[in-house]
C-alpha cells in the first residue's frame, strides 16, 4: 500500500499509511484532537476532514478554537438552515447562502413572505437536523452531471450559477437527503453545529439585480459555543437599543420622509445643532493644522467628470443634469473642485505643500435596498480636503494624517483599526505610479508603528489607500478616516508646480477625510453614546425645570443667564408635575436639569441634577456656567 510524509505546523514530520485522511492524521496525534478537529489545511488549503493528504504536504489540523473555524461552523449552519426550510417548504428554492461577518444568511424563493412563527419552526427543525448527526459529505461532479441534478430537483437558481461558472468540474455537499452546490469546507457532520440563533428577515434581489426577482434572506448566527452566542445576543439586543434611526426619533434629530426621497436627510433643530457643533470642531481643527478652507459647486461640466475617470469608472453612482445643452454631473467628491483651485495660478515648491479643506456636500446614488438610516444615504457631507505636496513631503504629510485621525480619534473615544487597500481590478493609472502611492502609505504605516492589514484589491480607481475602522462600545468596527494616495488625477489635470533647479514638476495628491461623511459619523456616534452624548456634545445641556409658576420669574433669570454665557439651554415652564418633567428631560438624555422651587428661589440659587438622577449641590448660577465651562474646557 505504501505510506506518506507530511509535515505539521511545528516544522516535524508525520508517516501515515497512503490514503490517510486529514482525520486519520489528527487520530495519530491524539484522540483529544481527533474529536476536536473540524477541518484542515493542505498546503496552505481548506479542506475537509475527509480529504485524502498528498504525499510532502504541510498540513494543519483546524478545531473549533483556530481563527478559521467560525467561518466554517457558519458556512456549514447556513446549510443547516437550507436543508430544514426544505423539509417545512418543500416547494421553496434555495439560491446561495455564504457565512459573513456577523453569522450568514441564506436566500430563498418561496411563494409567501416568511413569518417569524415560520423562523421559529425553521430553527426548531434545524435543532432535529443538528441532533440527527448527519454526514456531511462532499461529492464532485462534471458541470453537464450537476446540471442536470438540480434540474431534474426543480433549482433552477442552482443550474444558472454551474452555467455561469462554466467549469468541468463542481463540488456538492450531501446531508440525509439535502444536497447543495458549495466550494466548502464543511464540518464532518451535523452534531459539530450546536450554539446558532435566526435572528431577521429581510427582501433581497436575486444576484443583487434590482430587475431580477424578490427573494426572502433569512439571516442568523452561529457560535462554537453557546456562551458564546448568548453573548453576542446580548449585545445584539444591546446594540437595537442603541439603534441611531430609533434614537434619532426619540430624540427629535433626524428625520427622512418618501416625500422627499430615499436616502435624504432632514436635520431637525437639535440634529443639526448636534453636526454643527461637530463642523465647528472640525473647522477649529483644520485650520490648527495649517489647512485652507475653500468651497466648491454642487455640479461641475460632464467633460470634466470624463476627464478624471469618474465618468467611465463611477458613474452609475453618479447623477446628472442638463442647463443650457450642457451636460452636468452632481458631484460624488470633491476633488475635482480642489484641483481646479490648484490650478488656478502658477504654483512654486515653496507653496506645498497645499491642504485645501471642504466641509463638501456629496450626491452618489446607493440602491434601495442598501440605504440604512444615517449609516447610507444618499445625500451626504464629507470633512474632504485634498493635499497637493512635492514627492519628497508625502511621507511627512500621509504621516501628518494618521496622527490627526488619532488626535481626533481620541477626543471622541474611538480606538481605531488600519488596512491599506490595494489596486482594484477596475482602476486608472501605470504600474509604476500604483507602486509608488501603494509604497508610500505601506512606509508611513510601518513607521507608524500601528498594526495594520493588507486588504487586496480594495483601493480607489485612481489609488491605493489606508482605511481607517473606528471601534465602538460594542466593539463594532466603522469605516470612517481614509487616505488615499494619487499620483495620476495630477497627471490627468495636468498640475505643475516649479521646482527649486526651475523646472516644471508633478505634484502628488493625498485625498482625505477624518470622520467621513458627517452623517455616518452621527450615526455611529449616536450609538456609540447610547444618545447620552457628552456635555460638550450635547445639542441640549441644560434645561431648566420649575416647580410651580410661582418660580417662573427667577427660572426666567436664570435662563436667560445661561443662554447669555453661551451655554445650549432649555425651559421646561409647563404646569405639569415636576416628575412628569424630569422623566421627560431624562429620556431626551439632556445632561443637567436644574430645578428651580421656592427654596431656590429664596436663595437665588440652582440645584443641578445630572441625567442619571445624581444631585449636585445647591450653587449660585454664575458657579453652574463656570462648572459647565471646566467640563467642556479643550473641546471648544
Amino acid at each position: 500500500m505504501g505510506e506518506i510524509t507530511v509535515k505539521l505546523p511545528d516544522g516535524s514530520e508525520r508517516t501515515l499509511p497512503r490514503g490517510a485522511s486529514v482525520y486519520d492524521l489528527a487520530a495519530s496525534i491524539g484522540a483529544g484532537l481527533a474529536k476536536a478537529a473540524i477541518a484542515g489545511r493542505v498546503d496552505g488549503d481548506l479542506v475537509d476532514l475527509a480529504t485524502v493528504l498528498p504525499d510532502g504536504s504541510k498540513v494543519e489540523i483546524i478545531t473549533e478554537k483556530s481563527p478559521e473555524a467560525l467561518e466554517i461552523i457558519r458556512h456549514s449552519t447556513s446549510h443547516l438552515m437550507a436543508q430544514a426550510v426544505k423539509a417545512l417548504f418543500p416547494e421553496a428554492k434555495v439560491t446561495i447562502g455564504p457565512a459573513i461577518e456577523t453569522g450568514f444568511y441564506y436566500d430563498f424563493d418561496v411563494d409567501h413572505p416568511f413569518t417569524p412563527e415560520d423562523l421559529e419552526k425553521i430553527e426548531n427543525k434545524m435543532q432535529e437536523l443538528a441532533k440527527a448527526n448527519l454526514k456531511i459529505e462532499r461529492q464532485v461532479l462534471t458541470g453537464a452531471d450537476a446540471i442536470r441534478l438540480f434540474g431534474d430537483l426543480g433549482e433552477n437558481y442552482k443550474v444558472e450559477l454551474i452555467e455561469d461558472l462554466g467549469a468541468a468540474t463542481v463540488s456538492l455537499y450531501r446531508q440525509g437527503d439535502f444536497v447543495d452546490l458549495c466550494r466548502g469546507p464543511h464540518l464532518p457532520s451535523t452534531s459539530h453545529i450546536k450554539a446558532f440563533k435566526l435572528t431577521s428577515i429581510a427582501g433581497a434581489y436575486w444576484r443583487g439585480d434590482e430587475k431580477r426577482k424578490m427573494l426572502q434572506r433569512v439571516y442568523g448566527t452561529a457560535f462554537a459555543d453557546k456562551k458564546e452566542l448568548d453573548a453576542y445576543l446580548a449585545r445584539i439586543e444591546e446594540a437595537k437599543r442603541r439603534d441611531h434611526r430609533k434614537l434619532g426619533k426619540e430624540l427629535d434629530l433626524f428625520s427622512f420622509s418618501d416625500e422627499v426621497g430615499a436616502g435624504l436627510v432632514i436635520w431637525h433643530p437639535k440634529g443639526a445643532m448636534l453636526r454643527t457643533i461637530i463642523e465647528d470642531f472640525e473647522r477649529r481643527e483644520h485650520l490648527k493644522r495649517d489647512y485652507d478652507i475653500v468651497v466648491g459647486p454642487q455640479i461641475l461640466k460632464t467633460d470634466l467628470w470624463q476627464r478624471s475617470g469618474h465618468y467611465d469608472n463611477y458613474r452609475e453612482n453618479m447623477y446628472f443634469t442638463e442647463v443650457d445643452e450642457q451636460s452636468f454631473g452632481i458631484k460624488p467628491m470633491n476633488c475635482l473642485s480642489h484641483m481646479m483651485i490648484y490650478k488656478s495660478r502658477l504654483r512654486s515648491y515653496r507653496d506645498l505643500p497645499l491642504r485645501l479643506f471642504e466641509l463638501g456636500t456629496v450626491h452618489r446614488h446607493e440602491r434601495a435596498g442598501v440605504l440604512h438610516g444615517l449609516l447610507r444615504v444618499r445625500c451626504f457631507t464629507q470633512d474632504d480636503a485634498h493635499i497637493l505636496c512635492t514627492p519628497e513631503q508625502l511621507d511627512a504629510e500621509i504621516k501628518g494624517v494618521i496622527s490627526f485621525v488619532q488626535d481626533v480619534m481620541g477626543v471622541f473615544g474611538f480606538e481605531f483599526e488600519m488596512e491599506l487597500s490595494t489596486r482594484p481590478e477596475k482602476s486608472i493609472g501605470s504600474d509604476e505610479d500604483w507602486d509608488r502611492a501603494t509604497n508610500a502609505l505601506l512606509g508611513a504605516l510601518k513607521d507608524s508603528g500601528r498594526p495594520f492589514e493588507i486588504n487586496e484589491g480594495d483601493g480607489a480607481f485612481y489609488g491605493p489607500k489606508i482605511d481607517i475602522k473606528l471601534r465602538d462600545s460594542l466593539d463594532r468596527r466603522w469605516q470612517c478616516a481614509t487616505i488615499q494616495c494619487d499620483f495620476t488625477l495630477p497627471e490627468r489635470f495636468d498640475l505643475t508646480y516649479i521646482d527649486a533647479d526651475g523646472e516644471k514638476k508633478r505634484p502628488v495628491m493625498v485625498h482625505r477625510v477624518i470622520l467621513g461623511s458627517i452623517e455616518r459619523f452621527i450615526g455611529v456616534l449616536i450609538e456609540h453614546f447610547a444618545g447620552s452624548f457628552p456635555v460638550w456634545l450635547s445639542p441640549v445641556q441644560v434645561v431648566v425645570l420649575t416647580v410651580t409658576d410661582n418660580q417662573l420669574s427667577f427660572a426666567q433669570q436664570v435662563y436667560a443667564e445661561l443662554r447669555a454665557a453661551g451655554l445650549r439651554v432649555q425651559q421646561d415652564f409647563r404646569n405639569e408635575k415636576l416628575g412628569f418633567k424630569i422623566r421627560e428631560a431624562q429620556l431626551q438624555k439632556i445632561p443637567y436639569m436644574l430645578v428651580i422651587g421656592d427654596k431656590e428661589v429664596e436663595a437665588g440659587m440652582v440645584t443641578p441634577r445630572f441625567r442619571d438622577g445624581k444631585n449636585l449641590d445647591s450653587m449660585k448660577c454664575s458657579e453652574f456656567i463656570e462648572f459647565i465651562e471646566k467640563e467642556v474646557k479643550g473641546f471648544h
